[in-house]
């Protein structure tokens, strides 16, 4: 079952249970007759507005994201927390409302009754689609192309797992070396249990995109542990799972999370960077605050390509390729600064403080950082975010990952209007910049929150203010 058929069934399913909760609940107050109404409720209207509010609760904490080959008590404790925040303020909300009108205590009781009904109605609707998915995937049918990395004894080991357990979802279509060695195309022929041998490591990333794999089981003898940070540069890029033996923790101590399915333990390297409900917030205050900004400034936004057309000839707007979360190219807006065509003659290049391609209109709408403002049209796209590391260029992205260790792991977020790295450091005028903003890039992804985000947003207001440095 693909991701997209899982969500799909899971909001259908949802729909039914959460509206037939609510159905329940208003038969048990209006039509029992436990209770007294002067004017009958409605139905239709407070029913969809109820069902849109758990909709939302549900994506804001979480339970529309894939739970494959997950525990489905994890997925029942999630839903029993969000249903009961839920309920919650629901009470108070109704406890404001029928306050004034001194409805009977016993109405406001029953919410307590809504929230076992929609709890029940709602677990088993979902404990039946992940039956149903077990046994699909049992069958072999929705699992995902996997590549086991390495050929030992840990190897074996995971093959077996999996062949053994097929409702963890692993359709096993190769093993992947990790050396090549003279007899590369010999071994190709060389299989386990009827799995071939594919290619090594240094062929993973195109290997990756040739099957179509969405999962590497990693199992290298203690002599390969080395090898496992060129394994994560080149699935950086790519929507793949990574998933190790335990005695490698120490490897990856920070960036990893333990998981036991069927008591096996694994795992898994590099997991979701924030918790469902910090990245919806996250995308939440990204589309608000990138309209408001848009909108309150309208009037000056409008004037601004008045004096650039003034100032230089050329467009309005510079548009340029940028390489954003997961290696997705995208063209980021910004209000033109140079002169038309400034790298036609040199080719691609770092800006510099004093740049000479840059106008004089350009001068000033840089030191305010107003040529940045058409990125929050990038921003309501969902192609950036405020924060994030800074989109880079395709050409610096290629030349950049392979003199920089782990330079691609900023592709694993949504890049930014500005960034840790922005408020510490100047623009890059040099790979050597380039290698130390990495850090703080770094930094900023293992340590990713809206209160870091707060505090990155005060940081660049502070350096705007102030004139120092470079967003």
């Amino acid at each position: 079952m693909s991701y997209k058929t899982e969500r799909l069934l899971l909001l259908a399913l949802d729909f039914l249970t959460i509206n037939l909760a609510y159905v329940v609940y208003f038969w048990l107050r209006v039509r029992s007759g436990w209770f007294s109404y002067p004017i009958e409720p409605e139905l239709l209207l407070p029913m969809f507005a109820v069902y849109v509010y758990w909709l939302l609760l549900f994506a804001f904490f979480g339970l529309y994201r894939s739970w494959y080959a997950q525990s489905r008590l994890d997925e029942l404790i999630t839903l029993f927390r969000t249903t009961g925040i839920g309920a919650l303020v629901l009470f108070f909300l109704v406890f404001i409302d029928d306050e004034p009108t001194g409805t009977q205590p016993g109405l406001r009781a029953l919410i307590v009754a809504y929230w076992f009904l929609l709890f029940l109605f709602v677990s088993v609707g979902r404990l039946g689609i992940r039956a149903m998915q077990r046994r699909l995937l049992e069958a072999g049918i929705g699992a995902r192309n996997t590549f086991i990395v390495g050929w030992s004894h840990k190897a074996y080991e995971l093959c077996d797992m999996v062949m053994k357990y097929p409702a963890l979802g692993y359709h096993v279509v190769g093993f992947v070396k990790v050396r090549k060695s003279s007899s590369a195309k010999r071994a190709r022929g060389v299989d386990y249990r009827g799995v071939p041998v594919v290619g090594s490591i240094d062929e993973l990333a195109s290997l990756i995109r040739q099957y179509n794999i969405r999962e590497l089981l990693i199992g290298l003898d203690s002599t390969e542990h080395e090898k496992l940070i060129d394994i994560i540069n080149a699935c950086n890029g790519f929507e793949v799972g990574l998933k190790i033996m335990p005695d490698m923790y120490d490897i990856v101590s920070g960036q990893a999370r333990i998981s036991s399915i069927y008591g096996f333990p694994l795992i898994d390297v590099m997991p979701d960077i924030m918790r469902p409900w910090e990245e919806s917030l996250k995308r939440f205050v990204d589309i608000t605050v990138a309209a408001a900004i848009l909108l309150v400034g309208l009037p000056l936004w409008i004037l601004v390509p008045l004096f650039i057309k003034i100032d230089s000839p050329g467009p309005v707007f510079y548009k340029q390729e940028r390489v954003g979360r997961n290696g997705r190219i995208f063209k980021m807006v910004k209000f033109r600064s140079m002169y038309s065509d400034a790298e036609k003659h040199s080719g691609p290049i770092w800006a510099s403080k004093k740049d000479p391609r840059v106008t004089r209109v350009g001068k000033f709408i840089r030191r305010l950082h107003i040529d940045e403002v058409p990125q929050f049209i990038n921003v309501l796209t969902g192609d950036m975010s405020l924060v994030g590391p800074r989109p880079e260029r395709p050409f610096f992205v290629e030349k950049l990952a392979t003199e920089l260790p782990l330079y691609k792991r900023r592709l694993k977020v949504r890049p930014g209007i500005t960034g840790w790295a922005q408020v510490k450091h100047k623009y890059d005028e040099s790979i050597e910049d380039v290698r130390f903003k990495l850090k703080y890039d770094l930094f900023y992804i293992e340590n990713m929150s809206w209160r870091m985000d707060l505090k990155i947003l005060f940081n660049t207001f502070y350096v705007m203010i102030t004139g120092r440095g470079h967003a």
